[in-house]
């Protein structure tokens, strides 16, 4: 068998996020059948992670095991060709057989991107979630600073219906950008929970809104307790940015 590394870009929209499920199209389910047509192998694509049900990926890494070998570069062609346009393959290498999409990732970044002002554009509208309201940039960021470093954050994820080892993460870089009407929630850790990133975002939107304290942020995160307080974000505006090893 020879291992082969996937690196994927998609527009999340009209999927049920990346992981295969029954009565649902996928993005897993639409690269595995162009794989299947171009080898004849029912191939497993094992992701880096999973992404919900309308989150986008600038670089999704993903990797499969195929019996015969076959030029990545043509491998890289096929897929394109047979593939949606929603769904590019950014590139394909061979791997060795002990990398893993997952395993071997040492840390991920993730941006949410909103559009604060009257109307949004509507050629972004599915890539930005839209916030009337004018948000206070600095108070997020404020808070945002709170939430950075190794920190148990039970207080921001959602049960993902599986067994999850420990809610524990090392948040590297929580960042706010403001340019216009566009804000920019940056988000790199080691590894992040259920909806972590989603939920993040929902904290700091109210914290923009003046609905939370800057300093709740961290008293939050030390309860370690999901409530009302952290609304999830909508998944729009969320995009998987890069996947490091």
């Amino acid at each position: 068998m020879q291992r082969y590394r996937f690196d994927i870009s998609y527009d999340g929209t009209d999927y049920r996020g990346w992981q295969i499920q029954p009565n649902a199209m996928t993005v897993q389910e639409r690269i595995e059948k162009a794989l299947c047509e171009i080898t004849g192998e029912a191939a497993k694509l094992h992701g880096s992670g999973r992404t919900d049900q309308g989150v986008h990926a600038r670089r999704q890494v993903a990797h499969a095991d195929l019996s015969s070998r076959v030029a990545a570069r043509g491998l890289k062609k096929g897929l394109n060709a047979l593939l949606p346009g929603d769904i590019r393959i950014l590139g394909v290498a061979r791997a060795a057989d002990s990398f893993h999409a997952r395993r071997s990732a040492v840390g991920k970044e993730y941006r949410y991107f909103i559009w604060n002002a009257e109307l949004v554009p509507p050629f972004i509208r599915r890539y930005r979630t839209h916030v009337r309201d004018r948000l206070d940039a600095g108070a997020m960021a404020e808070a945002a600073a709170l939430l950075v470093g190794r920190h148990d954050f039970a207080a921001f994820t959602a049960n993902p219906n599986r067994p999850v080892e420990s809610t524990v993460r090392d948040v590297r870089k929580l960042t706010i950008t403001k340019r216009g009407s566009e804000i920019v929630v940056s988000a790199a850790a080691d590894g992040f929970l259920y909806k972590m990133v989603r939920s993040l975002a929902g904290l700091l939107i109210r914290v923009g809104e003046g609905g939370e304290a800057v300093t709740e942020a961290r008293a939050i995160l030390e309860s370690r307790t999901r409530t009302a307080r952290v609304p999830t974000a909508p998944p729009e505006g969320l995009f998987l940015w890069n996947v490091r090893y």
